[in-house]
């Protein structure tokens, strides 16, 4: 057995895989910075995350092999990070390396300077490429010292350039949240639309549920059937895909491909929470039954692969078992004809399965190119019967599945992710009112209020029942988010105030009151060479946008209009660049329209209140938070005045602090809602 490195102490999965490497890696800490500037040494730092395939095939190339670690711990101090519990330091070293001009990946492999500043850096090399640009560099280092320094200082001073001055935000004076934006920004975003395969134009596809729930609220508002055919045709391109997982549910990270055909296979907690999100919020706005079907399967498969005892969710699923690449989730002909019987395959073509697979060396992908009304149409098959019958096949073949050996689970637990988890289960329960949902949620709240909250800041990573890493502005805005939708479900007053102790919390140590944007770290935080904002939204949205949504409804809901200013003023900034760049600010976007249109806040209250609030969660109304409680309670603001009258279940509908005469049906109030 090898001799482990310093890694083997961590939490994180992903260092763990590193721990018997020959290369003597560190986790990044004070011991390992300090001995690079006692040492005089550069450091290497390799950023990557434990579902990462690009990630697999460099440590089996290089780092497990003894020639390259000899010539990297000769060299350097040599640092491993995952980047999904320090995604502080990914993002400064990820914006050096394009600044440096060269294109962003993990793995990520950058050159610093004993003092942490970059000098040179890339994503995966092949082992003959990662020698020699070790030898370079390391001579470079002897031979080069006072060049490489000034490279270095260039490229901190870039990344110390604030984003305000950077993109030129904060340019707009007033507050007036015209929706003429919002038209330049679906005109902008419409013209990348891939009306062939759905998503937008280009591979590699991601799913990026942030611009499909823009879209979605733009089209609810708008009217417009352009936005509305786009979002359907997309939502129901991927789940027809191979990104889809056809049999277990769950979506992969992204497609290789244009058509969402062959999926990169790890699955992703951060994806699959706001997917069910996105697929719930659209079923209740098109009524289209296939959605639910994508929502419901998608958490059966978080609940049964990435969920705990304890209704806390794990990060990711790889996309590789026994050292291949989607291994587990592909088949050959003869498998799945073994598993089923002669009248059952129909189903086999269904999934566009061939006898010499439709992947590479000879699997097959399961995908759908059609409904299965319409290819029941055109095979002169009666529905009914072939759903029943397809529905047998996944039961059979997901039994089969489980046999195989599994892909490697990184059962660290995240709060942001698991925030979006819960997100996701709350929207899930208000389309489909099923119990469960509900109390997954609640459970997971505990999690979040009690294992990685201790009274007076949050933690990122919990693992081993022990809360590590000061939590960062993503896993508070994201945790807030999901506070507000649970206090949606359940009027749970505790869940409020929590979600205000947290966004007070941020104001505090992460807000710029310069700037009126918040940092992403803590104030309190370990000083790294740049103290970044988060403005572009990514796979995940960025924090800056939650927050605004964040504070707009507490502001609402505590009739605080502090939280409404900071919200104003944040959004207020980038209000010339969603025109300009919605694929970029999307959730930028979904905040404008909360500003742009108005925004109510409904109370119902009396025996039939519960009643009546899922009536109206059976429409979409993106714009509208709505709260049921069965007794009249005018101990907290947001239930003060509202009474039963007249013994009927009475429903207020709220604007701006202001509310119109109470009604007594749900249409009454749908009517009131759509003026």
């Amino acid at each position: 057995m090898p001799k482990p490195n310093k890694l083997i102490h961590e939490t994180s999965p992903y260092l763990l895989q590193h721990a018997y490497n020959p290369v003597e890696w560190q986790a990044w800490n004070e011991e390992a910075l300090n001995r690079a500037r006692a040492e005089d040494k550069p450091i290497l730092l390799s950023i990557g995350y434990a579902a990462c395939h690009w990630c697999h095939v460099m440590e089996h190339e290089s780092f497990e092999d003894n020639e390259v670690a000899n010539v990297m711990n000769e060299n350097y101090i040599c640092i491993k990070l995952d980047r999904e519990e320090r995604p502080d330091i990914d993002q400064i070293y990820m914006d050096a390396i394009q600044n440096m001009g060269l294109n962003g990946g993990w793995p990520l492999n950058v050159f610093l300077m004993p003092d942490q500043k970059p000098f040179y850096g890339g994503t995966y090399f092949p082992k003959h490429k990662w020698l020699e640009i070790l030898d370079k560099v390391a001579i470079a280092f002897q031979n080069s010292r006072k060049q490489l320094a000034e490279s270095a200082d260039k490229f901190s001073k870039a990344l110390n350039v604030s984003e305000v001055e950077k993109l030129n935000l904060g340019i707009n004076k007033d507050h007036n949240f015209d929706n003429s934006v919002l038209i330049q920004a679906y005109q902008k975003l419409s013209e990348s639309f891939d009306w062939d395969n759905g998503g937008t134009l280009g591979a590699p596809k991601f799913p990026m549920p942030v611009i499909w729930q823009f879209l979605m609220q733009y089209a609810f508002h708008s009217k417009n059937p352009e936005a509305k055919k786009a979002l359907e045709f997309t939502l129901e391109s991927m789940a027809d895909g191979g990104i889809y997982d056809q049999i277990g549910g769950g979506f992969a990270r992204y497609s290789v491909d244009a058509e969402w055909f062959a999926p990169h296979f790890e699955k992703m907690l951060y994806d699959n929470g706001q997917l069910i999100s996105l697929y719930a919020d659209a079923y209740r706005f098109t009524k289209n039954p296939y959605f639910k079907e994508v929502f419901e399967d998608s958490i059966k498969f978080m609940v049964r692969e990435l969920m705990d005892p304890n209704c806390r969710f794990y990060s990711a699923l790889d996309a590789d078992s026994e050292g291949v690449e989607g291994k587990f989730y592909t088949w050959t002909y003869n498998e799945l004809k073994n598993h089923i019987n002669e009248n059952e395959e129909p189903v086999l073509k269904f999934l566009n399965v061939e006898k010499e697979g439709n992947w590479e060396n000879g699997v097959n992908i399961l995908f759908r190119h059609t409904s299965i009304e319409s290819f029941c149409k055109a095979e002169n098959l009666d529905s009914s019967n072939f759903k029943e019958t397809f529905n047998s096949v996944k039961d059979k073949l997901l039994d089969q599945r489980e046999e195989r050996i599994r892909p490697a689970l990184d059962d660290k637990i995240l709060t942001g992710w698991n925030a979006l988890q819960l997100k996701g289960l709350c929207d899930a329960y208000k389309a489909h009112k099923d119990e469960k949902y509900k109390a997954i949620a609640l459970d997971n709240f505990v999690f979040l209020s009690e294992f990685v909250w201790d009274g007076t800041v949050l933690y990122r990573s919990f693992k081993n029942d022990q809360a590590k890493i000061k939590a960062y502005l993503e896993d508070y805005a994201l945790t807030i988010q999901a506070l507000i939708s649970l206090f949606e479900i359940t009027s749970d007053l505790k869940v409020l105030n929590f979600a205000e102790m947290l966004a007070n919390y941020t104001i505090e140590n992460f807000y710029d009151e310069k700037e009126k944007l918040f940092f992403y770290t803590d104030k309190n935080s370990e000083t790294l060479i740049a103290r970044k904002k988060e403005i572009f939204d990514n796979v995940i949205p960025s924090s800056n946008s939650i927050m605004i949504q964040n504070l707009h409804w507490l502001g609402i809901l505590k009739g605080n209009s502090a939280f409404t200013d900071i919200s104003n003023e944040m959004l207020k900034q980038t209000q010339h660049l969603i025109a300009r760049e919605p694929k970029f600010l999307s959730n930028w976007a979904s905040a404008f329209i909360l500003k742009s249109y108005p925004s109510y806040d409904v109370v119902i209250v009396g025996k039939d209140a519960k009643k009546i609030q899922r009536e109206l969660w059976q429409h979409y109304l993106p714009n509208a938070f709505c709260m049921a409680i069965e007794e009249e309670n005018n101990d907290e603001l947001v239930w003060k005045g509202k009474e039963i009258i007249n013994t009927k279940t009475s429903i207020y509908v709220c604007e701006n602090n202001a509310c119109q005469y109470p009604v007594f049906t749900a249409e009454d109030a749908i009517a009131l809602l759509s003026k």
